[in-house]
């Protein structure tokens, strides 16, 4: 399994704690940056992360920003993405399980570095349901 991740400068320390988590897992990681506090644009970094999930050069992407909306909404410009805000593990299980999700984005002003973790970890282990949820799925893209 290949995961891109990228964040703004309000998710450095927490993509740090996720890599520690996707390294333990032995996941191929694409790292797009940032990697420190310093003021810069989120789209610079959510761009390239969905792009690798739309080309299908990374199975799943994980983006960090201080709402988690700006880059939600960035990678959801892709067709292939369907990326979802998450700020609890219930939602992270029911976007992968009802939404296929492919992307997930964090608001790291909202969650502790810990739930954030704990977040990743239950997207990671949880599977698309298909049937009527796939009917759905169908038919997000325009």
């Amino acid at each position: 399994m290949t995961i891109a991740i990228g964040c703004d400068h309000a998710g450095p320390v927490y993509k740090k704690k996720i890599l520690d988590i996707l390294e333990e897992q032995n996941i191929t990681v694409i790292d797009k940056g940032t990697h420190t506090g310093d003021s810069v644009d989120y789209p610079d970094f959510a761009h390239p992360v969905a792009q690798l999930v739309d080309r299908g050069e990374a199975d799943l992407g994980i983006l960090i920003c201080g709402s988690g909306n700006g880059v939600a909404m960035t990678a959801n410009k892709y067709s292939k993405v369907r990326a979802a805000l998450c700020w609890t593990t219930e939602i992270a299980a029911l976007a992968r399980q009802h939404n296929n999700a492919n992307v997930i984005t964090i608001p790291a002003r909202f969650t502790s570095e810990w739930q954030a973790t704990e977040i990743v970890k239950t997207f990671l282990s949880s599977e698309f349901e298909g049937g009527r949820h796939g009917r759905r799925v169908d038919k997000i893209s325009c």
